[in-house]
């Protein structure tokens, strides 16, 4: 019995290390019970690697990586790669938020989202040439003009053309404080009437403001003459007078702001007796502004008493600066008459672009002038000058 059960022992002794060694080539050892948990779990911002499917190498990241900055992972996207998808999903399915703390990591080289900045030294001006008589001179070349931009001659003129059919953009600015209640009605409809007259449908934009303390826009850039026509009607008059704010807001937050595709004519004409007693900004803060903006501003006064009168003095500097035209009707009945003249003025111009001269981006204000050179007699009108651009 003893000799039975020895060599029973003996022989399972012998047959063990051979079942074990047949077991272990059949497969792997089971995971351990916290890899088996994390297979049923949601998924952690820096998941385990699996034993069972090793990951890619990009998608075992350490876990700084898995937060990695969003704007990081967006540029790593469109420049091409499929770590930031990886990354970016991970974040989203687990509701990590971005790290805040950490800069990101330099971003790749992304051609798309490259800024290019480049200075134009290119000069616009729009201006009027008239004989002795005060008549437009509408025939005259390139090689009658001599452009001296900071005292010094242009170093190239690089494009001139007679501007008769150049798209306008025109403000019309109407002083609706009490000062002028008595005549506003007459006003009204001889603006009413230049719009009819001067706004060309899908060639030229107008827009309509109204000022007392605050400027009010009646009707913005449009070419329906008919809309423009409601916007002057819609106004009414009273308050206290806000010149000077509603000319920069004209300048600044609409003509500066207007969308073009092409060369334009910029223009305010500004209805108003001349007097200012509330607004925030200067009257030569208002004319840097229009400068800015290259806008050429007409003034009609709306004196009638035929006496000189402060607000016309006022109404002169402002258009003699930015190259228009003060006029001063002596009767109501006037005031359509300066409207025409503008009208005509309008398609009575010249434009020419040149290349200063020792050009600088030093944001300073730069004086221009142009000069008749074989011709005797001539009235040249235009701005005196602009700010160069900021580098």
């Amino acid at each position: 019995m003893k000799l039975r059960s020895a060599i029973l022992f003996l022989g399972f002794a012998l047959l063990l290390p051979m079942a074990l060694a047949q077991n272990s080539g059949q497969g792997e050892l089971p995971s351990a019970p916290s890899a088996s948990q994390q297979d049923t779990q949601p998924r952690k911002p820096a998941p385990a690697a699996q034993p069972q499917t090793p990951p890619a190498p990009q998608e075992s990241a350490a876990p700084a990586q898995a937060t990695a900055d969003p704007v990081q992972s967006d540029a790593a996207a469109r420049a091409g790669s499929t770590v930031g998808d990886v990354q970016r999903d991970q974040q989203t399915s687990a509701g990590t938020a971005p790290s805040a703390t950490s800069p990101p990591p330099p971003s790749p080289q992304d051609e798309s989202i490259t800024t290019i900045r480049k200075t134009v030294n290119e000069v616009n001006v729009v201006f009027t040439v008239t004989d002795k008589h005060g008549r437009y001179v509408r025939d005259l070349k390139k090689d009658d003009f001599k452009v001296i931009d900071d005292s010094k001659p242009a170093e190239e003129i690089r494009s001139f053309h007679s501007e008769a059919n150049l798209p306008l953009q025109v403000g019309l600015l109407i002083d609706a404080s009490n000062s002028v209640r008595d005549r506003f009605k007459f006003e009204q409809e001889a603006a009413v009437e230049f719009l009819n007259q001067t706004v060309r449908r899908k060639y030229d934009k107008a827009f309509v403001v109204g000022f007392d303390v605050t400027p009010e826009v009646t009707q913005d850039f449009t070419d329906d003459t008919e809309a423009l026509s409601i916007g002057v009607r819609a106004l009414r008059p009273g308050g206290g007078t806000a010149l000077y704010d509603a000319l920069y807001f004209a300048c600044r937050d609409k003509l500066m702001k207007a969308q073009q595709t092409g060369p334009v004519r910029r223009a305010i004409i500004l209805l108003t007796d001349g007097e200012d007693n509330q607004s925030h900004v200067t009257r030569e803060e208002a004319i840097e502004m229009a400068q800015r903006a290259e806008v050429i501003v007409y003034t009609i006064s709306t004196n009638l008493t035929g006496s000189s009168h402060h607000g016309d003095k006022v109404l002169e500097r402002i258009a003699e600066a930015t190259g228009g035209r003060a006029y001063v009707p002596f009767q109501i009945t006037e005031v359509a008459n300066a409207f025409a003249a503008i009208q005509e003025e309008l398609r009575s111009q010249y434009a020419i672009s040149y290349k200063p001269a020792d050009f600088r981006t030093d944001g300073r204000y730069r004086t221009i002038e142009i000069l008749a050179q074989n011709q005797k007699g001539l009235r040249i009108r235009s701005r005196h000058g602009y700010y160069a651009p900021s580098q």
